[in-house]
């Protein structure tokens, strides 16, 4: 499974479109840093483009190197090799060369602005990570979708549909719910909603970090009580994780069940 990943990796870090969405990073850290000097309020809009983009761009991503390879993979699937490890391997090359690109296209201008020597330190790292931990979720299930759908067009419909209900219908219907219940004690049943949804998760622990979550109002405050402590902040993470590990055990169970 090295091997694969370790090919994938090189394959998509020569692609253009890898040095394209480094350059994207690049440019808007800088532009930010040069239009704003307070580096929280740069935090902020970055996480407004990372929470819709990053997802966006590892579906779109994962499902065109699914795809792409698919004549590849079957002179792979030939060899003597585990079809669990041939798809692990490219989902793993792909996840990293995306995460790779996010992490030294933002971390190269903040660095140079001195970000370690700031406060806003400890934002900054914690956006990374729930960069990377998106980019790694939406790429497993774009692979999920690619294994569980041979038409290209189906599997490109599912992929954006899947990005558009978590990034944006998932918080429509959960801020309906919070109207039309409202007369109803909402806590747990928020902490939950949140919990299952990887981007909002996302953004709340950021929101949380950088003490805005007054803006949220009486939500805001539920959040703060149980993602504001260290046993909240670990869920959280383990949640991440486990949102990372369930996609990554169906494309081994549909690896290992489907006839190529």
């Amino acid at each position: 499974m090295l091997k694969i990943l370790k090919y994938s990796f090189y394959d998509l870090m020569r692609s253009r479109w890898s040095y394209v969405y480094f350059l994207f990073y690049l440019l808007l850290g800088v532009v930010l840093l040069f239009l704003n000097n307070d580096l929280n309020k740069a935090v902020i809009t970055l996480m407004n483009v990372i929470i819709m983009l990053v997802p966006l761009i590892g579906t779109i991503f994962g499902v065109m190197y699914y795809y792409n390879s698919r004549e590849f993979t079957e002179l792979l699937l030939a060899q003597p090799i585990k079809r669990s490890s041939i798809f692990l391997g490219q989902y793993l090359g792909v996840a990293t060369s995306l995460m790779m690109s996010l992490v030294v296209g933002l971390g190269i201008p903040f660095v140079f602005y001195g970000v370690f020597y700031s406060d806003a330190i400890w934002d900054f790292i914690l956006l990374l990570i729930a960069g990377a931990f998106l980019t790694f979720i939406f790429t497993a299930l774009a692979f999920v979708i690619g294994l569980s759908n041979e038409n290209r067009i189906k599997g490109f419909g599912y992929a954006i549909l899947v990005w558009l209900f978590l990034a944006v219908i998932y918080d429509g219907i959960f801020l309906m719910s919070l109207i039309y219940f409202e007369d109803y004690p909402l806590d747990t049943f928020s902490l939950g909603a949140v919990l299952l949804n990887p981007v909002d998760l996302s953004r709340v622990l950021i929101l949380l970090k950088l003490d805005i979550s007054a803006l949220l109002g009486y939500t805001g405050a539920v959040f703060h009580k149980f993602f504001g402590t260290n046993m909240g902040l670990i869920l959280s993470f383990v949640m991440l994780t486990v949102w990372v590990a369930v996609p990554a055990f169906f494309i081994w169970r549909i690896s290992k069940r489907k006839d190529f």
